[in-house]
């Protein structure tokens, strides 16, 4: 097997209608299998959809646990202001 490509793991920024949305998107591996084919591997997949082979051996060697880059994780913590962070005050009622 070889690794083609690693992407990092990543939050995609939405506007909603009451502030921003944050969708996870896990790191993940694109491999070429031994049965040559191209698939994409990430921690809770870790199969080839063609052939069956069980590549949980080279996840947990490329692919750093999401939860030990807090950055990653937590966007909103790093953020400058509450509006960077999609975090808006609510008007007062009268």
């Amino acid at each position: 097997m070889v690794v083609v490509e690693c992407a990092e793991g990543y939050y995609e920024t939405h506007d909603g209608e009451f502030g921003k949305i944050y969708k996870w998107c896990p790191e993940c591996l694109l491999v070429k299998c031994n049965c040559g084919e191209t698939t994409t591997l990430d921690h809770s997949d870790t199969r080839c959809v063609w052939c069956g082979a069980d590549h949980t051996s080279i996840i947990q060697q490329e692919l750093v646990p999401w939860w030990l880059e807090d950055e990653a994780v937590h966007p909103w913590r790093y953020s400058r202001t509450r509006e960077e962070a999609g975090i808006f005050a609510c008007a007062s009622r009268p």
